[in-house]
């Protein structure tokens, strides 16, 4: 199958196009500068030069390929909605959403839990709508580790190291729904098989307390154990809006996508790998 893949040289991207490459797809890549271009096809991939915004380069990639993934992510949910218009209708579609749109689940969640998004992702539920509507399939993952673990690095442990603790949020006691990022990528190559309309959650089913992450993420960083507690207010002023989203309290199970794509999260001890 050929495949045309958005944010392809990016953390979800770069273990994507392996995989998608260790199944035989023949992958195309949206490529906005020589640097992208280079990274995309050292991994396999061949180069198609342009952003979100090019909807023209956007719409003649999606017909030319099997299926599109689109990964990458917008400045806004205008661009968003624009860019996975220019790319519907030309075969399979998988659109990349999070589960950060359900805010705190009260419990093990699936797909059908009812939305209540922090202010930073509630735009996405009109693209995913309007995506799910023309037949789009929708993924969305939980919060990603592996490799070089993207936002639980940049706001936790990098900060961390610098202070010499490792920061969690209020009491620490809420749940985060992990997916490891090649867990995440094999998904993704199962979703070019699902019916069109369909929503899965990426989540490995493992879902660890924020202070026992913080805890294996100080013990993995060298700082045997040592962390603090932000308050909401604290950790909004040194880390944005994206403060709700990792206050929130999330478990969710995977079963879905195991059933119906027979998707199999082989990384199920995330607190070793921290710790690691």
């Amino acid at each position: 199958m050929k495949v045309f893949v958005t944010g392809a040289s990016g953390y979800i991207g770069r273990a994507t196009v392996a995989a998608l490459r260790r199944h035989g797809h023949v992958v195309e890549a949206l490529a906005r500068t020589d640097v992208s271009a280079a990274a995309v096809s050292e991994a396999g991939a061949t180069p198609v030069r342009g952003g979100l915004a090019d909807l023209d380069v956007l719409a003649g990639a999606a017909r030319r390929a099997d299926a599109v993934i689109h990964l990458a992510q917008a400045d806004s949910g205008e661009a968003d909605l624009a860019a996975a218009t220019a790319m519907l209708g030309h075969g399979t579609y998988v659109h990349t959403g999070g589960t950060w749109v359900y805010g705190d689940t009260n419990g093990i969640a699936d797909e059908d839990a009812p939305w209540n998004p922090p202010a930073l992702v509630a735009w996405r539920e009109e693209v995913e709508l309007k995506v799910l509507a023309a037949g789009g399939v929708v993924i969305r993952p939980g919060l990603l580790y592996g490799r070089e673990n993207r936002l639980i690095d940049v706001f936790f442990t990098r900060p961390g190291k610098a202070s010499g603790a490792i920061p969690y949020i209020g009491d620490g006691a809420n749940h985060w729904s992990l997916v490891h990022v090649d867990d995440l990528a094999d998904l993704y190559v199962k979703a070019l098989d699902a019916k069109p309309g369909s929503v899965y959650v990426g989540v490995g089913g493992v879902d660890p307390t924020a202070l026992d992450i913080a805890t294996a993420i100080s013990h993995g960083a060298g700082l045997e154990g040592r962390t603090v507690a932000l308050s909401l207010a604290e950790a909004r002023a040194q880390m944005g809006p994206i403060a709700d989203a990792f206050a929130l309290d999330q478990r969710f199970t995977p079963a879905r996508a195991q059933a119906e794509l027979g998707w199999a999260p082989r990384h199920t001890d995330p607190l070793a790998e921290f710790r690691g």
